[in-house]
Order: C-alpha cells, then sequence, then structure tokens
C-alpha cells in the first residue's frame, strides 16, 4: 500500500515560514525606527540620550553592587548590641547565619564566599568600615573572615 499524503502539510509549513520572517522582518524594522535619520555628511551626529543609573547598582569592591553592601552592612549594625551581649562563640554562630542568609537574599554564589572568606572584609571594609570595626571588637576576632566558618 501506497503512502497517503496528508494535504496542506506542506502548504502549512511554508505559510508558517513566510509569517515568521514577516516577523522578524518587522521587528527589525521596529527596531531601527527609533535611530531616526543619518545626520548630513560633514556633520556630526548629536549625543545619545543620557542615561542615569540606577541608585545602589554600581559595584563595590568585593564585586556586589552598593545596595547589596548596603544591605550587609544594616544587617551587621543590627546585631552589634546582641554581640556585645552575648559570648563571642554565640555571635560567630550569628554571624555566619547573617552572611548566608545575605548572600542567599541576594542570589550570590556561596561557594565564591566560602572559598574566599575575606570577600566580607573587602565589601564591609569599602562600604561601612566604622560597623565592621564595630563587629569585630563585640565578636573578638581579627577580622570577619575569622569568623565564617560556613554558611
Amino acid at each position: 500500500m501506497g503512502q497517503r499524503r496528508v494535504h496542506g502539510f506542506g502548504r502549512r509549513h511554508r505559510l508558517a515560514a513566510a509569517a515568521a520572517g514577516t516577523v522578524a522582518a518587522a521587528a527589525l524594522v521596529t527596531g531601527c525606527a527609533g535611530q531616526g535619520p543619518a545626520p548630513a555628511p560633514g556633520t556630526t551626529a548629536p549625543p545619545p540620550p543620557a542615561t542615569t543609573a540606577v541608585p545602589g547598582t554600581a559595584l563595590v569592591p568585593g564585586g556586589v553592587t552598593e545596595a547589596q553592601a548596603a544591605q550587609l552592612c544594616t544587617d551587621l549594625e543590627g546585631q552589634l548590641q546582641s554581640w556585645r551581649t552575648y559570648t563571642p562563640t554565640i555571635g560567630k554562630t550569628g554571624l555566619n547565619g547573617l552572611v548566608g542568609t545575605w548572600i542567599a537574599k541576594n542570589n550570590l554564589n556561596a561557594l565564591d564566599f566560602l572559598q574566599d572568606r575575606a570577600r566580607i572584609d573587602v565589601i564591609t571594609t569599602a562600604a561601612c568600615p566604622d560597623i565592621r570595626q564595630q563587629a569585630i571588637t563585640a565578636l573578638e576576632i581579627p577580622d570577619l573572615a575569622s569568623g565564617l566558618i560556613g554558611f
């Protein structure tokens, strides 16, 4: 028995391909539409529109945004009083929990921080050196990295 060909399949396939090409061409034209005419020969093009940076998105030393660093500093500052009250051992546990939570909230790579614990010191030295120093004093450690065991 011979194969029966389903009529219209080839035609539908060609129509779908043509429609996809039309959509791609329309997208190309639309993308170019906002660019305006080219400047006349011998003239300079107007400067591109100024863009403003979103506050807190610039990177600070340690490879996190200003907003992420500020959040870490705020979180540390919120714990200072309890770290002064409790023993350094309990405080270090709190430091590990705080840093681990901060990493998770900001979708950062925990493995990177585990392999380079000093990164927390780099970030806090740049963003909030006073809060960092108060945490170090309260926890009785030479630097924050020394208090980080794992998250």
